[in-house]
């Protein structure tokens, strides 16, 4: 082990060494590659991503497509031609699209069809940044351009010389209306195309506002094009308008979408007015500025620099605003789940499976106000459908397991965000889960009965992936419980909850020291492979899923045989090699895959059950193996390129991974007020926290060399303890961490230095 360590630890020095440090940074947004991950396939994932031109949070977003109609991989690097540029909502291409349409500009004659249409690109003429998106249409001698708001976009048109210019409106199948209106140079119409998760009278209503008149229009469906009609209403519609050019001319359009009503869309469309292209574009930038200078680095080499704000550009896209101004600017909202326009806030497009872990808790610290009104959104989601979401898009969506909303409640409120929303009817809806099974497996708690009789969710009752549902529900059981000691619930209630977060003791199987699926009459599953896929567990094995006990790891190291025994188990992690065993799945899923070529024995960052797992470190008293294989996954599985990521980005999650471990810390157990102690990426970070203070962390002699901690001071005092309290960083802090080449073995080796676990709370 020492060997592999110090052999790998000199090729990132004598790498990372020739690399130049960035000592500041004035326009972090430029900083940002919208193409980091888009090199993925169903396959092989390294980010499923695609570029993202939205404001933060934005409702509507706009991409360019180089996939067919329907393909959730819309827009892959690897491609060679563009189809359009799609409006869109995907969150994941495993999940898909709904209120999208397409719009070309094309030269020639009238190819409205996406093949017909589509033409070659290079991404050497092509620009993407997250406020302003532009490349060079080959086929058709045009350049195209796009620059959001919120809710409307603007698109601008470079035409050559030609009497046949053109822009292609496709309002997609499943049901689509398209009218041109001449005297208003203006197209109206609406879209269904949906993955699922919607009410029945679902639409996405558009209008498409030109800065000049249509030499010609026509009107298609299916087949059939028409240059004697102005509207149209099938299964699958579009427009085409011409125009007279001159070498250069630019066409504008704007563009506006509402899931309300098509008078909502011109409404929207005011989010531009009338601003010209590169007012659109300016606001854009300064917007995405604004929230990229609450975080500013120095002192990491100009890919590091990159790849954080990078990825910090990948959490502040989900979850998306659901919600619309009206003509009274009041905030309101399409319901995904009734299908009713009601008042107040509404998020979508999210998993929480996946983000609970890293992303709420950075909105937490970073944007309280949003995340206040995230918990907003969720009591209306609860109100309007019976249920917390806990995988949304825009409505409830069968997949993943958990019910972890309740993590993302009581972390919010724990951590002192209050305001703007019912928290006693968010309680109401948190217990509703833990009692009963929603009407599809994501919903509500799958085996809840189970879980609440035998303290576990039975591996032979034909409820998949059951231990994994054990040990999330047991965690959010414990925050369940924090957030009931919270609001003074009944001294029972509040009993019941603390007994439960132990349920993972119930799945511990002490011949192996990893969990197991347990049968009903109380034996283990038989036979057992600890590198199965998928059965017991989700989209990992047991070897990912046994650190899933956030919020008891002194629990789980003293069931492994103490600290020495717990850091044995962790070091196997990279020690075992990339073995996997498919057969609950019938072939090698992207995940396994992932794992496997990352040259990081059976640690699988690129999925989320593990991701946290390198900290636990810091409870067994042996915090240099934490910032030794922290710095191996930042240098190693990121780069700000098109294959960037070691997985799915997932939402922001895998991003904020990155964000946090930069800083120098990580929330391994949301519903807890601390962060766990890594090693700072950075030379410096400075975080300016939406109260007007100042969060400061300095490692001054950092770099590619020094990558362990050698002591750490908080505000200017000698500090040893493994972990950092929110509400005291909150007060504004300074962080003063000297690093070093060699590991301290002394430093936070003190059981007192651990941070939080139930059992030692106990104790």
């Amino acid at each position: 082990m020492k060997y592999f360590l110090g052999a790998a630890l000199t090729l990132t020095m004598s790498v990372a060494t020739l690399a130049q440090t960035v000592d500041k940074v004035d326009d972090p947004i430029e900083w940002v590659n919208p193409l980091m991950g888009t090199d993925s396939k169903p396959s092989l994932s390294t980010g499923n991503t695609y570029p993202s031109i939205s404001l933060p949070w934005g409702m509507n977003c706009w991409m360019p497509q180089t996939g067919k109609m329907g393909n959730g991989w819309a827009y892959v690097y690897t491609a060679d031609k563009l189809r359009g540029f799609k409006q869109t909502h995907q969150p994941s291409p495993w999940i898909n699209d709904y209120g999208q349409f397409a719009i070309m500009p094309i030269t020639g004659k009238r190819r409205y069809k996406e093949d017909d249409r589509a033409s070659w690109f290079s991404h050497k003429s092509e620009i993407a940044k997250p406020y302003y998106y532009s490349v060079y249409l080959a086929d058709h001698n045009v350049t195209t351009e796009i620059s959001p708001t919120e809710r409307a976009a603007a698109l601008r048109f470079t035409f050559p010389e030609t009497d046949s210019s053109f822009v292609v409106i496709d309002a997609l199948d499943k049901g689509s209306s398209i009218q041109i209106i001449p005297e208003k140079n203006c197209i109206v119409g609406y879209t269904t195309k949906n993955s699922g998760g919607v009410p029945a009278n679902f639409k996405n209503y558009f209008v498409i506002q030109f800065d000049r008149p249509f030499a010609n229009t026509a009107v298609w469906s299916g087949d059939t094009l028409s240059a004697t009609q102005l509207d149209k209403q099938a299964n699958h519609v579009g427009a085409v308008v011409g125009f007279k050019t001159r070498k250069g001319e630019q066409v504008y359009a704007r563009v506006a979408s509402s899931f309300i009503s098509p008078e909502q869309a011109e409404r929207n469309l005011q989010e531009i007015g009338n601003d010209s292209f590169d007012t659109v574009k300016n606001k854009a930038k300064a917007i995405w500025n604004t929230e990229m200078k609450r975080m500013l680095v120095s002192g990491g080499t100009a890919d590091q620099t990159r790849t954080f704000y990078s990825c910090l550009y990948r959490t502040m896209l989900f979850p998306r605003k659901f919600y619309e101004i009206d003509d009274k600017k009041q905030i309101v909202h399409y319901s995904p789940y009734n299908g009713q326009v009601l008042p107040g806030y509404m998020f979508t497009d999210n998993g929480f499976w996946d983000t609970f872990r890293a992303v709420f808790p950075l909105f937490n610290l970073t944007q309280p106000t949003l995340n206040s009104h995230i918990m907003a959104g969720l009591e209306n989601a609860y109100k309007e459908s019976g249920f917390l979401p806990e995988w949304a898009s825009p409505g409830h969506r069968d997949c993943m397991v958990g019910s972890n909303s309740a993590s993302i409640i009581a972390d919010a409120y724990l951590k002192g965000n209050r305001q703007g929303y019912d928290i006693n009817k968010l309680y109401e809806a948190i217990l509703k889960n833990t009692q009963t099974e929603g009407p599809l497996s994501s919903v509500g708690r799958k085996g809840a009965a189970y879980y609440n009789k035998l303290g576990y969710v039975p591996y032979d009752v034909k409820i998949n992936e059951n231990a994994a549902r054990t040990l999330e529900y047991a965690y959010d059981d414990f925050t369940i419980w924090q957030l009931a000691k919270e609001l003074k619930r009944p001294q029972a209630e509040i009993d019941l909850f603390a007994k439960r977060s132990q349920n993972y003791r119930n799945l511990f199987d002490p011949s192996t020291k990893l969990m197991r699926g347990k049968n009903e009459n109380g034996t283990f599953q038989s036979l057992f492979n600890p590198f199965k896929w998928g059965d017991a567990f989700t989209e990992g094995n047991s070897w990912h899923y046994t650190w899933s006990v956030f919020h008891d790891v002194q629990g789980l190291s003293d069931l492994m045989g103490g600290r020495a025994g717990f850091a044995k188990m962790l070091d196997s992690v990279f020690v075992v090699p990339p073995v996997f065993d498919d057969s609950y799945y019938g072939s090698v899923i992207h995940e396994i895959r992932e794992m496997q070529i990352m040259n990081m024995g059976n640690y699988a960052h690129g999925n989320q059950p593990i991701q946290h797992m390198i900290y636990l470190y810091n409870y067994a008293g042996q915090p240099w193996k934490a910032q030794y294989w922290l710095r191996e996954v930042m240098n190693r599985l990121y780069q700000p390129t098109p294959d960037g990521y070691c997985g799915d980005e997932d939402n922001g999650q895998t991003s904020a991974w990155y964000v946090f471990s930069s800083m120098g810390f990580y929330p391994v157990c949301p519903g807890t007020d601390q962060y766990v102690l890594g090693a700072p990426l950075f030379k410096k970070v400075t975080l300016q926290l939406e109260n007007g203070k100042t969060l400061t962390v300095n490692a001054a002699n950092n770099g590619a060399q020094n990558r362990y901690v050698q002591d750490v001071k908080l505000n200017g005092k000698a500090y040893s303890p493994n972990w950092l309290s929110h509400s005291e960083l909150m007060k504004g802090a300074t962080l003063d961490v000297q690093m070093t080449d060699k590991p301290n073995t002394k430093r936070g080796t003190n059981p007192a230095d651990a941070p939080y676990s139930f059992s030692a709370s106990k104790k």
